[in-house]
């Protein structure tokens, strides 16, 4: 019998340059045969303890981990929590198969109306309810303070309500800060990290390659609490990082030591993307929301997330009924449909990236990092025309 092949992920945008100031440590240290230990050397996590301390979160060494990436570093942190997986909904497409390939149960856990990132502090509680009249037991919970894929961070407020509620049900909160650094505009966004507000009960995750380092470098760091039950969480997860026996390169250790530092290079890059991603997912937002769509005004990282529910009757005569047609539709913009990241495949939801209105080579991408208008590029001109045309071709009434 003739099996069904998978639908295709579409392929991950090309990113923008790597910098040449990494890559000439990276090209430096070629010569170091020996890996990273398992869970990182005291170089490198004493350098990641700088990185946390320069956002207002002391640590030490002792109290971190590093991983070749952050879907291997949150399947470690599954495993030595050892139990059932709460997800807000929707939520960043990694955090869910790590608890998959472990058999954990994943419950998932509506966001409000305000941001993306986190669950509704009472759909929390009662998911957990709920779980545990069903015979699994949720030992963690998962959010986030700069989301991907809404591109939104939830308020201070709301953010401590839910941490404590977790909290209060026994739940270890891993909270993924890979994004932070990608605030469109920092003066208007507060972000405060959870640990801050619970320093015993959260750990902090970081994907580097989201601000810090090129995205082809998978390298990852964790920071765990300062206590007995941090400490028995830490020496699980690094138990089972040994065990997948995936350490990091030493020379790819040498050059994300040399990032963490965040020198002068770093430091201007990551304000010059996170500049660039809040001028196109604000462009993105507009041509969404003239069309028809409900999305939520995009506050840090290279996306944004569309609800066109309020379109469905015109998509429904293109045959466009579930999240997977949308996709398609719409992947010329590195459309992924919302059934991806744990949402209603059957809802008519989108993420769409910034970083598909960078067309071009990779010198052409890193132009628009020193441009003062990115809109005013031709190629993002052009695309950004075409998208709004499809949009409006795709929902126009009448009979398609």
């Amino acid at each position: 019998m003739q099996r069904t092949a998978p639908d295709p992920a579409p392929d991950p945008p090309v990113g923008l340059p790597v910098l040449p100031d990494l890559a000439a440590h990276l090209a430096a240290a070629a010569d170091r045969g020996e890996p990273e230990p398992p869970g990182g050397s005291l170089p490198l996590r004493t350098a990641a303890c700088g990185y946390w301390e320069r956002r207002g979160l002391v640590t030490d060494p002792g109290h971190t981990l590093a991983a070749p990436g952050a879907p291997a570093l949150l399947l470690a942190l599954y495993a030595a929590a050892d139990g059932a997986v709460v997800l807000p909904r929707p939520c960043s497409e990694w955090y869910a198969p790590p608890a998959r390939l472990l058999g954990r149960p994943v419950h998932r856990a509506p966001v409000p109306a305000e941001s993306g990132g986190m669950p509704d502090p009472f759909a929390l509680l009662e998911t957990v309810r709920r779980a545990r009249m069903h015979g699994t037991e949720p030992r963690v919970l998962v959010l986030s303070v700069a989301d991907d894929p809404t591109g939104t961070c939830p308020a201070p407020e709301q953010l401590h309500e839910v941490c404590e509620a977790a909290a209060g049900e026994g739940l270890w909160v891993i909270s993924d800060e890979s994004h932070r650094d990608l605030l469109h505009d920092p003066h208007d966004t507060v972000l405060l990290s959870p640990a801050e507000m619970l320093p015993d009960e959260v750990v902090v995750l970081t994907d580097l390659r989201a601000a810090l380092v090129p995205a082809s470098w998978p390298a990852a760091v964790a920071r765990f609490p300062d206590t007995e039950r941090g400490a028995a969480l830490r020496a699980g997860t690094l138990d089972a990082l040994a065990a997948l026996r995936m350490p990091l390169p030493g020379p790819l250790a040498c050059a994300v030591g040399h990032a963490l530092g965040e020198p002068v290079p770093v430091r201007t890059a990551t304000t010059a993307a996170a500049r660039l991603h809040g001028a196109l997912t604000a462009a993105l937002h507009r041509a969404l929301t003239e069309a028809g769509a409900v999305c939520r005004p995009p506050h840090s990282g290279s996306h944004v997330y569309a609800d066109l529910e309020p379109l469905r009757r015109a998509l429904e005569a293109r045959g466009i009924g579930e999240s997977a047609a949308l996709e398609r539709e719409l992947a010329p913009w590195a459309a992924r449909g919302g059934h991806r990241f744990g949402d209603d495949p059957g809802a008519l939801r989108v993420r769409l990236g910034s970083e598909a209105l960078l067309r071009g080579d990779t010198a052409q991408r890193g132009q628009a990092l020193d441009v003062a208008d990115p809109l005013q590029l031709p190629s993002v001109a052009e695309s950004l025309t075409a998208l709004s045309r499809a949009l409006a071709a795709l929902t126009a009434q009448g009979d398609g």
